[in-house]
């Protein structure tokens, strides 16, 4: 191709509301252009590389015996109304109504849509199992859309729906889909990680996320390095910090703590480790009739609640925070002078797994400013119920025993599900069996975010100079620049004749025909990312020499004319750019 025939649109600066890197370069590369808060325009070089990473995706899920249709983006209220998400999903789904007043909505995701379709057109075992997927357009009304395609409302998803017979052939159809995320994922030269996750608005049994690893990732991953152990945050176990619960050494004591009300002013205040204070968090459930149900959460002084995993203790799921009143109700105190030592009847006391082996610690009197030292189970209140409802930390001990866990941050672009039967039994999805008797499909779903893996790689792939891209869905492989292009005939020819020659070598290549002076030419070309460059020069071709630099090395090398494509061919086959 060459830079004439397509559409050329960087820019110097990237605009003000660019919070991330990968926003402010593909701004800047001529990838996207805003159109709306968290809608884009995918200009030409934009969509090109989308559509490799779609070419990618389509090659594996046919490859795993996945088989593509498409489903709309418009879809009716009453097949989500079966499954109760029209009013559980919120705000994010956007409801509309045509012109008769009917409710549809625009999609977020399938599941229904889907289900209604294997209702419908399966009926016997004998079509089981069998995997539909497609590439289609979603919308989520995010609150606050941010950071370019990684959070917009509208972008591209790969979604994959799996149906069988029973738990058994889910779960290997599930294990097809997994292998087939690791194939696709290390073919894009990502750097990338695998971590179980909680469920979340999709529901079942149980999941996991691709994550690529990339600082400025909103999702901290814990993982162990020594094993294979690796968990999203919100779904990472924490085990007991202290093996045993130790016998009370101290009185109990109720001392005056007048304006400290943080467990880290306390400790302070105190002169204690902040690993022997309690932080006491009081939430409340609201019920049909009469007061709501009051929950007291323990934590060491250190950690922080992990909201996901407290969600999940039974009679929790709608929790909220107590409001003033319902704490000086059950407590007698204000916020930050709280604890469980004393707490009126009625309030359930779930106490983190460190907590419940700690002894001799320090909380809240339930009198406002007052806290308690020398605080011990048993003596001084009764045990209670005890739950892991905090988040990991660097240096926790691994779940699974073979190390300790360390923490980074990655950027979630793939998700697959081990659904069940929540939607095929809501909606009456079955098959008859050998006997004729009618059972539901057992369900798996597997989500890729097309457009948020453009934003992934260039946050991992990047320097001062631009985008730095995985050859496969770099927009072009090679760029051939030639110097003096519109004033030497001599470079035009020999541009022409090589772009020609690796074009029908299977290169996708680009030549700048456009004229524009050296530097200018590279800058666009560095901004772009693309992996290759050849330089063809009056002086250096009077030599029988081209110059050939990768787009991560530091120098250029000079190259003879008449082996610069092997010299592609050979460095292509073996690219290693990877982040």
């Amino acid at each position: 191709m060459k830079a004439s025939q397509t559409f050329l649109a960087t820019l110097k600066e990237a605009p003000a509301d660019a919070e991330v890197i990968s926003h402010q370069l593909m701004v800047r590369a001529g990838l996207i252009r805003k159109l709306s808060a968290g809608i884009y325009n995918y200009l030409p070089l934009g969509l090109k590389v989308i559509r490799k990473v779609e070419a990618i995706i389509r090659e594996e899920m046919n490859r795993a015996g996945a088989i593509e249709l498409l489903m709309p983006v418009v879809q009716p209220a009453e097949l989500w109304q079966e499954t109760g998400r029209w009013e559980k999903m919120g705000p994010e789904l956007l409801r509309i109504q045509d012109r008769h007043e009917r409710d549809f909505l625009i999609q977020p995701t399938s599941e229904e849509v889907v289900t209604d379709i294997a209702r419908n057109e399966i009926k016997s075992y004998k079509q089981l199992p069998i995997n539909f997927y497609q590439i289609q357009t979603k919308f989520r009304d995010e609150r606050r859309p941010r950071f370019g395609v990684m959070r917009g409302r509208e972008f591209s998803m790969k979604d994959a729906y799996s149906f069988d017979r029973d738990s058994e052939g889910m779960k290997a159809s599930y294990q097809k889909m997994f292998d087939a995320y690791i194939r696709i994922f290390e073919r894009m030269g990502l750097r990338y990680r695998a971590v179980a996750a909680d469920n979340g608005a999709i529901g079942g049994s149980g999941s996991q996320e691709f994550h690529v690893i990339a600082d400025t990732g909103e999702d901290a991953l814990v993982y162990c390095p020594n094993s294979d152990y690796a968990a999203n945050l919100e779904a990472a176990e924490s085990l007991a910090l202290l093996p045993k619960r130790d016998s009370p050494s101290e009185t109990l004591k109720k001392v005056a703590t007048p304006t400290q009300k943080t467990c880290l002013e306390v400790a302070e205040f105190l002169k204690i480790p902040l690993e022997k204070t309690v932080k006491s968090l009081l939430f409340a459930v609201d019920q049909e009739k009469g007061p709501a149900k009051l929950f007291m959460l323990l934590l060491r002084g250190d950690h922080e609640l992990n909201e996901v995993k407290a969600n999940k203790i039974a009679g929790l799921v709608a929790a909220r925070f107590a409001s003033e009143a319902e704490i000086q109700s059950a407590c007698k105190a204000s916020a930050g002078f709280i604890g469980p030592v004393g707490v009126i009847d009625g309030v359930t006391i779930i106490a983190d797994r460190t907590v419940a082996n700690m002894s001799d610690f320090v909380c809240g009197a339930n009198e406002t400013g007052y806290h308690l030292t020398g605080v011990n189970w048993v003596r001084d209140l009764p045990d209670s119920q005890v739950a892991d409802i905090r988040n990991a930390v660097a240096g926790d001990p691994s779940p699974d025993g073979k190390g300790r866990v360390e923490i980074c941050r990655g950027i979630e672009v793939g998700h697959v599900f081990q659904l069940g039967t929540s939607y095929s039994e809501a909606m009456k999805c079955t098959y008859l069996d050998e006997q004729g008797k009618a059972k539901p499909m057992v369900m798996g779903c597997y989500g890729i975010g097309v457009t948020r893996l453009l934003g992934a790689a260039i946050e991992q792939g990047n320097d001062e100079r631009g985008i730095i891209w995985p050859l496969s869905i770099a927009p072009f492989e090679v760029v051939i620049c030639p110097v003096n292009y519109d004033r030497s005939e001599e470079v035009r020819l020999a541009a022409h004749q090589l772009h020609d020659a690796l074009e029908l070598a299977g290169m996708d290549v680009v030549l700048d025909d456009r004229g524009e002076r050296p530097g200018a030419m590279f800058a666009d070309w560095e901004l772009i990312g693309v992996p290759y460059r050849v330089v063809i020069g009056d002086r250096s071709l009077k030599e029988g020499m081209v110059e050939f630099q990768s787009r991560t090395d530091k120098q250029a090398q000079m190259i003879a004319l008449n082996a610069i494509q092997e010299k592609l061919v050979n460095a292509i086959a073996t690219s290693k750019i990877t982040f």
